[in-house]
């Protein structure tokens, strides 16, 4: 399914990419959606050492699954190199899907265990292929708790999300 604005926004400071042997690189990831398809946003705030590098956008009509999906795809791409990742979501669909549902949806031909089609598994197979280049810490944090990385990644989604409002007002 393709949507049919996107809107990708950046700020960063430059963060080194370490080498599997350097040091960790800690990523929060974000989704947002108002209505459900709606407009969206995602975030992502990735941190190494000193350095941290902020990533958002949205899109005029999503889901908030897709946007989790997009948030820890675009934080992942945006490694230059192999790293060690410690990478925060507070999206279970996401962390399940990574960590115990992925490798069954492969076997199965990208079918669920009930035998339909697994949604959005175009994102699916971009994150699989993504996090293969990568040693990453998958860790569940619970939304909206004080978790002050995941606070930030929330307010990078939510700046996605008015991004994607500005252009389809723009349009």
């Amino acid at each position: 399914m393709r949507h049919a604005r996107s809107v990708k926004l950046v700020e960063e400071t430059a963060v080194p990419t370490p080498s599997a042997g350097g040091p960790v690189v800690e990523i929060y990831t974000d989704g947002a959606c108002k209505g459900n398809p709606g407009p969206g946003g995602w975030g992502a705030w990735l941190k190494s050492g000193v350095h941290e590098k902020e990533l958002f956008g949205g899109e005029a009509a999503t889901t908030n699954n897709r946007m989790e999906l997009i948030a820890v795809i675009r934080a992942l791409e945006s490694l230059k190199r192999r790293s060690r990742v410690v990478l925060h979501t507070d999206s279970q669909y996401v962390k399940l899907g990574v960590t115990e549902w992925l490798p069954m949806w492969i076997r199965r031909g990208w079918k669920t265990a009930g035998n339909k089609a697994v949604k959005n598994a175009d994102l699916w197979r971009e994150l699989a292929h993504l996090a293969s280049r990568h040693d990453i810490d998958w860790r569940w944090v619970r939304g909206h708790a004080g978790v002050p990385g995941n606070e930030r990644a929330d307010e990078l989604a939510n700046r996605g999300v008015e991004a994607a409002r500005a252009a389809l007002k723009g349009a």
